[in-house]
């Protein structure tokens, strides 16, 4: 090997070497046991877990899957993730924001704020969830959590309300989850209730199949 083709090589290793360097810098974890995680605006990221705490994700922010037991999950304004899950805690997704995958909880309400985007599907159990103006790609999926379309969002995989498993304990509060669809929105997917639950339709709102309950329709004051 001549001298040239030596410096050659050393060059393009040591250019190599700066590249894949900065993409695992700029892809590195970030996970915890106690305490809360944020990442800062703008700033690039891997996954990013937590078991006690809660987990921010600044402004124009960009992470892998986030991810905590007992804490909150916050992705500010434009922000993009792959997914966020908690078991008992609220998720908020900032306007214009956007999941890549979908979002799930446990114990916890779920906030769309106006043009955030999810690919995935919203989960949980006991929560609200409001979709403020935002679009869902993979469907709304609750078991006693009230559900409330505010006008420009657009749903697609419809929704799914699962039947509330009897136990030997029944709490004062069972009341029917509340459905509110507003004037505006567009639900594509079926409509599908294991459960009673409380069916609010907006008059002009084209409404998919409806499996389960009869739908009201209703004016906003």
């Amino acid at each position: 090997m001549n001298f040239v083709t030596r410096c050659a090589l050393t060059v393009l290793f040591a250019l190599s070497a700066v590249v894949l360097g900065d993409a695992a810098h700029a892809a590195e974890d970030i996970s915890k046991v106690n305490g809360s995680v944020k990442v800062e605006p703008g700033q690039q990221v891997g996954d990013v877990d937590t078991v006690n705490g809660s987990v921010t994700i600044g402004a124009g922010a960009r992470a892998g899957d986030i991810e905590t037991v007992n804490g909150s999950l916050k992705i500010e304004d434009k922000a993009v993730v792959g997914s966020a899950e908690t078991v008992n805690g609220s998720i908020t997704v900032g306007a214009e924001a956007e999941v890549q995958k979908g979002i799930e909880a446990v114990n916890g309400s779920l906030t769309l704020r106006k043009d955030a985007k999810v690919a995935g599907g919203l989960e949980n159990v006991n929560g609200s969830m409001l979709v403020e103006g935002a679009q869902v790609g993979g469907g709304i999926e609750t078991v006693n959590g009230d559900i409330r379309l505010a006008t420009g969002s657009h749903l697609t995989g419809g929704i799914h309300v699962n039947e509330h498993k009897s136990s030997w304990w029944k709490g004062k509060d069972s009341r029917n989850p509340r459905i509110t669809i507003e004037q505006g929105v567009t639900v594509e997917g079926p409509l599908h209730f294991e459960r009673e639950v409380d069916l609010y339709v907006a008059p002009g709102v084209n409404l998919p199949p409806v499996e389960g309950v009869q739908p009201q329709r209703f004016t906003l004051q």
